[in-house]
């Protein structure tokens, strides 16, 4: 008997919540999903950190058990997938169940499927050539979306990068990026000889490197899906680069804003016509899903150019999946979750891409990455609790109350913060502290952090309370970022 096909958004969204089969997002914390447990049924949690102090029901954090030092989120996904607490849990549950994943590799395929499970998202192998920084420069040439004027090329010393660039036509005012890695860590600005030599060792020996003409720009981020029936685009948001108050990272990525006039129409426009046809080209790469891309807009000639490409959900996921317009329809990971069902389903991906490009569709939010940003180590001995913040008339920031709602903020005397480090936690430059998020801009038209923003960060970070380590007690703090 064939499958009924889902004609409209509202059998999309009655499918989700009439789901029987088990669908776990196993990561660090529950950040990136935060609120799809909502729209899925049976959707679960499964998270090495307890943000919610046992107080979210569906967040399963399993008890700690010895293990070797975490060196990334995958080292993370596969311990709590060899955890016993975890494996109980899943079979416990039954059903054939699926898992999601902020990040995974080849061992973590192998272990969901000890575990009868499938995960559904494209193959670690697929997701780590397109998340090649050299790689997602091709993409986008093949699907008419341009980069920075850039050149790729291995980096031998800084007279070879010198002769590089004059044979390109770059100028010697250049950014450098390796093909993987976090934008903090593995961008380089170099403008002198001086410049190359501080960070030699992480450009010579890295293979082929990305060495692009430095532009004064803005940065932002737009997420979409890939399914079967065409690439599903949402809003172009702001992005927080680079802010000392919240990150010790030159060039560091800390937030975002969702606002409706976050950049004028026609960069707006142009920002999900481009999206839209590296999704379509992606596609014909065999990549389907959830996917984002930072493009930078110079700021000069109002130039739009692609930055990189995430092919997974990302620090962004949040906001785009607690925008209003997708309350009004679905969140666009459902549109994930529905690309990897096998559910036949239709959808005028051209109307709903226009609806969601409807000023009127979004609702203004800001999200504050808060890391730790001076450069000690000490131990937390008191952190604030996960929950809705508000801002005293004197500027104070007091706990108000716990929620693990974001929508639960009323107002923009009000935030939702999510903790990540608690009592006990090592707190380093740049550890993340938590996120915190609210209604309204963060950042004047200027791209600078408003006051009130300023006084927020201030606010949660004093309710940190860290003691000193003893001289003798060293730590090195983890290369890899939670989100």
């Amino acid at each position: 008997m064939p499958k009924k096909t889902l004609k409209n958004i509202s059998e999309i969204r009655r499918y989700f919540h009439t789901n029987t089969d088990p669908v776990y997002f196993v990561s660090a914390t529950n950040f990136n999903l935060l609120g799809i447990d909502e729209w899925v049924k049976n959707f679960k949690y499964i998270c090495y950190m307890d943000c919610f102090d046992g107080r979210h029901p569906n967040v399963f954090v399993p008890s700690e058990v010895p293990h070797d030092e975490f060196q990334s989120i995958e080292d993370i996904n596969n311990y709590l997938l060899q955890h016993k607490e975890v494996i109980d849990l899943v079979k416990r549950r039954g059903g054939k169940p699926k898992f999601v994943f902020l990040m995974f590799d080849e061992k973590t395929e192998m272990l969901v499927k000890e575990l009868g499970g499938e995960i559904w998202f494209p193959k670690a192998k697929l997701r780590e050539r397109c998340d090649n920084k050299i790689e997602t420069v091709r993409i986008g040439n093949k699907a008419g979306v341009p980069s920075v004027p850039n050149t790729l090329s291995v980096v031998k010393d800084y007279a070879d990068l010198k002769k590089i660039c004059a044979k390109a036509g770059l100028g010697n005012d250049l950014v450098l990026q390796s093909a993987f890695g976090d934008s903090g860590h593995t961008t380089f600005f170099i403008k002198s000889e001086a410049d190359f030599r501080k960070h030699e060792h992480e450009i010579v020996g890295q293979g082929e490197i990305k060495i692009m003409k430095r532009i004064s720009c803005r940065g932002s981020a737009i997420e979409a899906c890939v399914t079967q029936q065409g690439t599903i685009v949402g809003p172009l948001m702001t992005e927080l680069v680079g802010f000392k108050e919240l990150t010790p990272y030159r060039g560091g990525w800390c937030g975002n804003e969702i606002f409706a006039t976050s950049f004028k129409p026609s960069v707006r426009q142009q920002a999900r016509d481009l999206t839209f046809k590296f999704g379509e080209q992606l596609r014909k790469e065999g990549y389907r899903g959830y996917f984002e891309l930072d493009f930078l807009i110079d700021k000069k000639t109002g130039d739009l150019w692609l930055g990189e490409l995430n092919p997974r959900i990302t620090g962004a996921s949040s906001m785009t999946n607690h925008a209003a317009f997708a309350h009004a329809d679905a969140p666009l990971f459902l549109f994930h979750l529905l690309a990897f069902s096998k559910k036949p389903f239709e959808l005028d991906v051209a109307e709903l891409n226009a609806r969601w490009a409807d000023p009127d569709m979004i609702d203004s939010w800001s999200q504050m990455v808060i890391k730790h940003t001076e450069d000690n180590v000490d131990m937390i001995t008191h952190a604030p609790q996960s929950g809705i913040y508000k801002m005293l008339d004197d500027g104070r920031v007091v706990f108000d109350r716990f929620d693990y709602h974001r929508r639960a903020v009323e107002s923009e005397n009000e935030a939702f913060f999510l903790r990540i480090s608690g009592a006990g936690d090592y707190r380093y430059e740049g550890a993340d502290l938590g996120i915190l998020v609210t209604r309204g801009r963060s950042m004047t038209a200027g791209f600078k952090l408003t006051e009130r923003a300023q006084k927020w960060i201030h606010g949660i970070k004093n309710a940190y309370v860290a003691e000193p380590l003893p001289a003798a007690q060293a730590m090195e703090p983890p290369a890899f970022k939670l989100m």
